[in-house]
Parts: C-alpha cells; structure tokens; sequence
C-alpha cells in the first residue's frame, strides 16, 4: 500500500527540519590550545589580544564606548575603562549574543568617582555584535563595552577563563 503523497511530504520535511537542527552550530564552542593568560586590550588601535605569556594566540578588531578617548570615570560617560581588571564573570543569556565580565570598577575607580560625587558604573563587558538596527556598521556604539562579532565572543568565551587578567591600554 502506498502512503498518500501528502504524508510523505510532511514526513521528508520532518526528516529535513530533523537534519538541520541537528547540524545546528552551538554558540557554545570548545577549545583545548595553549591557555590564555591575559587579555590585552589596546583602545587607541581597537585591537584585542589573547595571549599564552608572551605569545599572541589571536588578535580581534573592537568597538568600544561611544567615547572611547580617555579612561572610564562615572556612569553614562561612553568611556571604556583603562586599567588592569580580571575577567570576573560569563553571561551565556547575553542580549549581545555572549559576553565576558570585567571587574570594573576596582577600588580605586570607586574612590575616584565618589570623590567627584558621581556613580562608576559597572556591568562592562567584552560582548558580541550589536543588537539594535541604529548600532550596525557605527564605530564606538557601546556604553563602554567592549564589542566584537558573535562568531568571535563564541571564540573568546571558549578559550579565556573567568580569573584572567585583563589590560586596557590607552
């Protein structure tokens, strides 16, 4: 007996839907080289580094704050910080696709702000691309984040650990 033709169209597209999924790429991706040991980051040339001691594993094109000239001092001033921090946290729920916490503000970011009467700020991260239609293709779009694509956050999620250092050079 042969089965209507309406039902082995529903079940080959089921087999395919089946197939696709399954092939899906997680953003969850694996890595098993050289550790990083530090993160550099060099706000003057946009430029991202992953570094095992005193060899750079990778490098990545950034985005950083709507003012990116001049170190972060208060909440809303668009200024990424500079300084050394350490990656302190993971957000795999990122709106920004995944992203990577950094302990800013330290003690003396908090000192420095108090004492002009003002709010550090916080929640600075490295992140992935942006969200909003208005951010796509600007230069400098986040509130003082650090931002790359979402296929390479999948790439520094996986091979940088929460305890590295960070430095954010000028």
């Amino acid at each position: 007996m042969q089965a209507p033709l309406p039902i082995l169209i529903r079940l080959f597209a089921a087999l395919a839907l089946a197939v696709t999924l399954g092939g899906c790429a997680s953003k969850f991706k694996t890595y098993d080289g050289p550790a990083v040991t530090r993160v550099v980051l060099i706000k003057s040339t946009r430029k991202l580094y992953l570094m095992h001691g005193d060899q750079r594993l990778k490098s990545y094109d950034v985005d950083l704050g709507f003012a990116p000239v001049g170190p972060k001092r208060f909440e809303g001033d668009g200024r990424t910080p500079e300084g050394r921090y350490v990656i302190d946290r993971r957000n795999p729920d990122s709106q920004y696709h995944l992203s990577l916490g950094i302990s800013y503000p330290n003690a003396a970011d908090i000192a420095r702000a108090r004492k002009a009467g003002r709010d550090p700020g916080g929640d600075i991260f490295i992140h992935g691309g942006p969200t909003r239609l208005i951010d796509f293709g600007r230069k400098d779009w986040t509130a003082g984040c650090i931002s790359v694509s979402n296929r390479e956050i999948e790439e520094i999620y996986a091979m940088v650990r929460d305890g590295t250092e960070i430095d954010i050079l000028p």
